[in-house]
């Protein structure tokens, strides 16, 4: 089983450097590679080899060959139902496939503790501690890689900080460090030193400390938590690593292995050392994450499992010592340039350096470890499937020349049809969109040209963490950090197109577009996209004079833009979503004229009066009208709605607005804004797709003022000084909102008819926490220039449209 066992590591290995080479020219995306060689290369690879460890040192009984068989496939079938799932975007396909690996993980786990009580020798039983863990912290991993292929469930950069650190550190950083204290004396050929099993019993309670502060602090965004679990890690690591460091200095290894493991750890070290430091200086989780993990994969993964394999590879493919040197020769054939190649690629695809760097590192990478994969698989296949290596030829030198030529060959074939996304512009107007990838969104969501428009898009990733675009047809972005910009060219547009990121779970999580044809206005080049067509105008104007308020609502059914592109038939009063805003002041009356102008009944309901709603709250059908009266006798932000039933329904599809009660002797301030937030629930009103996620609460987005991210490309202005009001209401139908502006505090926040903060109070406040139906306001000035983030603190809702900036100037 062993034999096969290493195939599979290999293939998988051999398959990873292909889909690195070709992934642009297939139109693949980058993290297939990475998830084929961790999740199926280093996977099978830890299973197979820390079954072997035990039994051997722990002089327990091997697993029987039909479990490790069964549980090899139940794993590669897994790690198959992911990569497909989330490339084809089938969530349960990739969900099923994360299970599969978090079971397999748990039951791994389970059997070597069980191992290790039927072991006859005990100082070995630490190797079974460090593979359990490693185990438990796959299994938890595979739980949030299983989200983030749903989209991270509104908290997809949380959820992936932790997957990343779970998977590297804890699945192979405690598997390698465990394996270490025997595998690095035994390539030195040297002792094992003095108390090295006791430094292995002591370095993992504080690893699994270090792992887990790390894990935890990504998880729940505390940055410090997260450096100080990394800080905690580094130490441990270094401990375990320091004996095996000062054997390296005594003594020079003549084979690859040795220093292939050397070079593997000290790339460990280096990571964890700089990922603390990016993280303490601020630099965003996102960003430090995506420099991290070639310098793991590359630097620390791809070597120690070469390095392990050249190891361990001729014990169990040759029988006897001659068998023994010649895979050991075929191993190590020009291992030095494989060497030099591999940890010269680290820093060239680290550093993001301009021009063709990082594709020279990258295709130093695939040619070392793809020349060792090639080498393998020629002396591993035979023994797998025959039993037994073929018999030795003449002039074996060659074999090394056929297969570097082979991967060389295929690495060169490879980036040289990944370099571009198209050939010389056709003719035809031309016409050029500004598109933003932020808050796991694309924006604009959808743009309508001409039939025949030949369209450009220009690719801005305003987020901190990375983003790509690629389109139906072929043509993509490079993968793009914060404030990089790339020009797309989309071609001749002569049907619907679809674009999204390609980044893992980034699809699922709604960064999708769609390029539709259709009557589209006269652009030129430069004509460029903003968000939605016409924002809402946020700002509050004062309490009109007087002390009675005649309103005319009308109930009208229209097309509402819900998101930057996307259009809705919805219900509306007065044909804005949210309604008009009535404001006024306590002991003002209100008239409301209601007209219905709709297809179906509706009614109203003023939260801001208080009486009996059989008469001025009933339902009036289509063509009819009621008159609603009410006093003002208490402040406050109020909703009002519709309250016909299914109410739920009638308010998911626009029909509500606020009423603003001011609280007497309400101090003046500079500018004042008014968001009303809720639930985006898209399709026909009332359709049963539609009512089914209201049932559900799913919505399929959230929103400020009817309109996800409408104020991100029309800030709301406000200068340094200033005093600035901000009104929220909550309308619902369910769920909460918290209103948080990034970089401000709050000094004044009234809620619900109280003052519970004003200024001068040595305290603060960072959001408003309302309610469905709640309301009131929060007050704060901007200390400096800059766009100021608001959001609905529910990082879902955030992520899922309820965002928006303050532009702030002098």
């Amino acid at each position: 089983m062993t034999a096969w066992g290493n195939l599979l590591v290999l293939a998988w290995l051999a398959v990873a450097v292909t889909l690195l080479v070709t992934h642009d020219a297939l139109g693949l995306p980058a993290w297939l590679a990475l998830h084929a060689f961790l999740l199926g290369a280093v996977t099978n690879a830890i299973i197979v080899w820390s079954e072997h460890f035990v039994a051997a040192l722990c002089r327990a009984p091997s697993p029987p060959e039909r479990r490790m068989a069964l549980g090899l496939a139940v794993l590669n079938a897994s790690v198959l139902l992911v990569l497909l799932g989330v490339l084809l975007d089938v969530h349960w396909l990739a969900g099923t496939g994360a299970t599969g690996v978090s079971v397999l993980a748990t039951v791994h786990a389970w059997h070597l503790l069980r191992t290790r009580r039927r072991a006859l020798a005990g100082s070995y039983a630490y190797l079974t501690a460090y593979y359990a863990a490693a185990s438990a912290s796959l299994a938890v991993g595979g739980v949030f890689g299983g989200a983030l292929t749903a989209g991270g469930l509104g908290g997809y950069g949380r959820m992936w900080g932790a997957h990343v650190h779970l998977t590297l550190l804890g699945w192979l950083g405690l598997s390698v460090l465990g394996t270490l204290f025997t595998l690095w004396p035994t390539a030195l050929r040297v002792h094992m030193p003095d108390g090295s099993v006791r430094t292995a019993r002591r370095c993992l309670p504080v690893l699994l400390a270090g792992l887990a502060l790390a894990a935890t602090g990504f998880a729940v965004a505390v940055t410090q938590l997260a450096v100080a679990g990394l800080v905690l890690y580094a130490a441990a690591t270094a401990v375990c690593l320091a004996p095996f460091a000062t054997a390296l200095l005594r003594t020079r290894p003549a084979r690859s292995a040795p220093w292939l493991l050397a070079a593997a750890t000290g790339w460990l070290l280096v990571a964890l050392g700089a990922e603390s430091v990016w993280l303490a200086a601020g630099t965003p989780v996102s960003t430090v994450v995506d420099r991290l993990l070639p310098m793991v994969v590359v630097g620390f993964g791809a070597q120690i499992l070469v390095g392990a394999l050249t190891q361990l590879l001729p014990a169990v493919l040759g029988r006897g010592p001659a068998e023994h040197k010649r895979v050991a020769a075929v191993l190590d054939r020009l291992w030095l340039p494989r060497l030099v190649a591999a940890n010269a690629a680290v820093p060239l695809v680290v550093l993001g350096l301009p021009g063709p760097w990082p594709l020279l590192g990258w295709a130093l990478a695939a040619g070392a470890f793809g020349g060792f994969a090639v080498l393998a698989l020629s002396v591993a296949a035979p023994v797998a499937v025959h039993g037994a290596l073929p018999a030795p030829r003449q002039g074996g030198g060659s074999l090394a020349g056929v297969a570097l030529g082979a991967a060389a060959t295929l690495v060169a074939a490879g980036f040289a049809v990944s370099g571009g996304t198209g050939g010389p512009a056709p003719d035809g107007p031309v016409r050029t969109v500004d598109v933003e990838l932020a808050a796991m969104r694309v924006s604009p969501a959808v743009i309508t040209v001409a039939e025949g428009t030949h369209l450009m898009l220009r690719v801005t990733n305003a987020d901190a963490m990375p983003h790509d675009l690629r389109l139906a047809g072929g043509a993509h972005t490079s993968r793009l950090s914060q404030g990089e910009t790339e020009l797309l060219d989309a071609g001749v547009i002569d049907g619907e197109l679809t674009g999204w990121c390609t980044i893992a779970g980034h699809r699922a999580a709604g960064m999708t577009m769609t390029i539709r044809t259709g009557e589209s206005p006269p652009s030129t080049q430069d004509d460029a996209v903003h968000g939605v067509a016409q924002p809402r105008n946020a700002a509050l104007a004062p309490a009109p004079r007087g002390t009675v308020h005649r309103v005319r609502l009308r109930v009208t059914e229209r097309e509402i833009e819900i998101a930057p592109g996307r259009h809705e038939r919805r219900w509306t009063f007065g044909g804005t979503v949210p309604g008009p805003v009535l404001r006024g002041r306590v002991g003002d009356r209100f008239e409301i004229t209601l007209v219905n102008d709709g297809t179906v009944g509706h009614s109203i309901d003023f939260h801001a009066g208080a009486l009996a709603p059989n008469e001025p709250m009933r339902t009036i059908e289509p063509g009819q009208r009621l008159v609603y009266r009410f006093t003002a006798t208490r402040a406050g932000a109020w909703l009002y709605h519709c309250s016909t039933m299914p109410m739920s329904q009638h308010i998911a599809n626009g029909m509500y607005g606020a009423v603003i009660i001011d609280p007497p002797r309400l101090p003046p301030v500079d500018r004042e804004y008014l968001l009303v937030g809720g639930e985006l629930y898209g399709g026909a009103p009332g359709s049963d797709a539609q009512v089914s996620r209201i049932v559900q609460g799913r919505p399929d987005g959230w929103h400020f003022n009817g309109a996800a991210g409408q104020y991100d490309h029309a800030p709301l202005p406000a200068r340094t000084g200033e005093r600035v009001r901000f009104w929220v209401v909550n309308a619902g139908p369910g769920g909460t909102l918290s209103f948080h502006v990034v970089g401000g505090q709050f000094d004044t926040v009234y809620k619900e008819g109280a003052w519970l903060l004003r200024p001068g109070a040595a305290g603060g406040a960072q959001t408003l926490d309302l309610a469905a139906a709640q309301g009131g306001f929060a007050e704060l000035t901007f200390p400096e220039p800059g766009r100021y983030p608001f959001v609905d603190h529910d990082m879902r809702h955030a992520e899922g449209g309820a965002h928006g900036i303050v532009a702030v100037t002098r």
